[in-house]
């Protein structure tokens, strides 16, 4: 299976390339604020930054990225917020799946499914939701691709429309966007879920300034 989807990524990698390569050597990259002035404060939530070690974003590539862990005052359980923005991915670099990162820092996959979550503006979003494992610690993941007004949770559809839209719209622009919470001992995953989900919705309206439309 693994294989398999290897050669699907490689295959959906090449055609991208090609038709990239085909379309001109410059993308249209609309303004956007950077991602450093993204709030740092989310309802009730408030944040501190969360340092990307050297070696991350070597791996990362060009790109803005934000990294920070959100905690609600006399709440022991935070949320990790990570945003990857690629105002190009003409030069090869691409947004890089939770897929392929995670297993190799130890986390497994228990379960997955794809949910619409709808934000606290009433637009939905099409998003991935995971349990993932490392020992005895647990995690409930939330995340997706986002690029040019569109939520897409499943990594090759995510490629189609980057081939499409850099034909179109002559963008390759896009971005990961990834929300990760602890499963406490003495919760249930409803729990971990719930709030995940109600941080989302809270702070996903703020996107389009930071991830152009």
């Amino acid at each position: 299976m693994k294989t398999t989807r290897f050669w699907v990524v490689a295959l959906l990698l090449a055609a991208v390339a090609l038709l990239l390569q085909a379309r001109g050597d410059s993308d249209r990259i609309p303004a956007s604020e950077p991602l450093a002035q993204f709030p740092a404060v989310i309802g009730e939530w408030h944040s501190h930054e969360q340092p990307i070690d050297p070696e991350t974003l070597d791996v990362l590539g060009a790109g803005d990225f934000l990294s920070r862990v959100y905690g609600q005052s006399g709440r022991s359980l935070p949320i990790g917020l990570f945003i990857g923005y690629f105002p190009t991915q003409r030069t090869g670099v691409t947004i890089h799946s939770p897929k392929n990162c995670l297993p190799g820092a130890g986390w497994e996959f228990e379960s997955s499914q794809y949910v619409d979550l709808r934000d606290d503006n009433g637009k939905s979003h099409r998003v991935g939701e995971y349990i993932i494992s490392n020992g005895e610690t647990k995690e409930f993941v939330i995340y997706w691709y986002q690029a040019h007004g569109r939520s897409v949770a499943n990594e090759y559809l995510a490629k189609f429309y980057l081939a499409t839209d850099a034909m179109r719209l002559n963008r390759t622009d896009g971005a990961l966007v990834r929300v990760i919470t602890p499963i406490g001992p003495q919760e249930g995953m409803s729990a971990a879920r719930a709030r995940a989900e109600a941080f989302t919705a809270q702070f996903a309206p703020s996107l389009p300034r930071f991830i152009p439309d």
